[in-house]
């Protein structure tokens, strides 16, 4: 194949993950996979002959009827590919209504979910909001997917059927927004560009081109632009392959021009820019997720995993500044649950030993156990307007390690 630009061949991924057995995708999912890479081919050979990974990114997880997000699969809980925090507990949402309700109290009342999955923590927390005598007047699901937006109706009309015609869907950000803003889990699913530092000091990025089988392969181009420009701000010594999203920060920068009044709070696995670059972190954050099995392949049957990388929450917290927003706050899940009240919310189920009572507690360990979400989950808050500050931050508020 003809090229615009000298590739260096890399590794070609083997069709099953090294060292993973993984459960083998039925007929039609192998044929949405096969239409998908058929889409992802041509757009290589119209681009030359190579795509950057987070172009094939964008592509695998939101190709329009084909992509991971956009297709027909399960995703959320026990039927599909992984389990957020809002399926493990109900009481993650009757928690975070306590900082919701603040920043509605200090701008107004409505709050915007961004990608709200399964739609449980939709509802869940309207359910929490309407025990409190405290219903947003509107309920915004930003949602791109036609198939998790029917999903999130399903799922309102089953747990809160009441409060459903309070539910608004949204295809884009509103030119203006007052009230909370929640975004669970957002931020790792934003294409990523995947870099790689040389030992004699070149800087590449790494992308995907067909090999001579017509099979996917990774390959890589000197970096250039934008990718380069944070790649040597980093100054990292080679070898070292990690990933630079410059698709969340941006997204980030463009709540300061729409938020008008209120909160926008973040949470998703990640670290400060110290401790993401590590030298033991050489290979990257990059992850994918198939019926509860995590691989680092993401060439494996495109379309069918989930495609993840950690968060850099110093690059976060540097776009909602730099645009014009205050940084209300910063810590893991673990201390940010604690300080919002969810043991006092477990304390209201009757510890009589019973199953509901149980399962709650078993729930809540998990959102807040170090070595389960409680640590690598982090929370990052921000506002404009707020007279008040947002709880769950204090004590606890790590804004100095960013």
């Amino acid at each position: 194949m003809q090229t615009n630009t000298r590739i260096d061949r890399l590794d070609r991924l083997d069709t099953t993950p090294k060292g993973a057995t993984m459960p083998e995708p039925d007929v039609d999912a192998r044929a949405a996979s096969a239409a998908l890479c058929r889409r992802i081919a041509d757009e290589i050979a119209a681009a030359g002959g190579w795509i950057p990974f987070s172009r094939y990114m964008a592509l695998a997880l939101y190709a329009p009827g084909l992509g991971y997000y956009s297709g027909g699969a399960q995703k959320f809980g026990a039927a599909g590919d992984f389990v957020t925090a809002p399926e493990i507990s109900p009481l993650f949402a009757r928690t975070l209504a306590v900082p919701a309700l603040q920043a509605m109290v200090q701008s107004a009342p409505q709050i915007l979910e961004a990608g709200a999955g399964s739609g449980v923590l939709a509802a869940d927390l309207l359910l929490e909001l309407e025990r409190r005598d405290a219903l947003p007047e509107q309920y915004l699901i930003l949602e791109l997917s036609g198939e998790l937006r029917a999903r999130q109706r399903q799922t309102l009309q089953q747990r809160a059927p009441q409060l459903a015609p309070r539910v608004r869907w949204l295809d884009s950000l509103p030119q203006r927004f007052a009230g909370c803003v929640l975004g669970n889990e957002v931020l790792d699913a934003m294409p990523v560009a995947v870099v790689e530092w040389t030992e004699d000091g070149r800087i590449h990025e790494r992308g995907i081109e067909l090999d001579a089988q017509s099979q996917f392969a990774w390959a890589r181009r000197p970096a250039q632009g934008a990718v380069l420009e944070a790649a040597r701000m980093l100054d990292l010594q080679g070898p070292y392959i990690s990933e630079i999203n410059l698709a969340a920060p941006a997204w980030v920068a463009e709540w300061g021009r729409v938020l008008d009044t209120g909160a926008l709070l973040l949470i998703d696995y990640g670290f400060p820019r110290r401790e993401f670059y590590l030298a033991q972190r050489s290979s990257g954050t990059l992850m994918c997720h198939y019926r509860h099995h995590a691989h680092d392949d993401p060439l494996w049957w495109p379309g069918l995993n989930d495609i993840t990388a950690h968060v850099d929450f110093s690059a976060i917290a540097d776009a909602g500044f730099s645009a014009g927003l205050d940084v209300l706050g910063y810590t893991n899940q673990a201390r940010f649950l604690l300080n919002c009240g969810i043991t006092d919310a477990l304390a209201r189920i009757p510890n009589d030993g019973g199953r509901e009572y149980l399962s709650a507690a078993r729930g809540v360990e998990k959102l807040i156990r170090p070595h389960e979400m409680g640590e690598l989950f982090k929370v990052i808050a921000f506002g404009r307007g707020l007279k008040q500050p947002l709880p769950g931050f204090v004590p606890g508020d790590r804004l100095h390690t960013l």
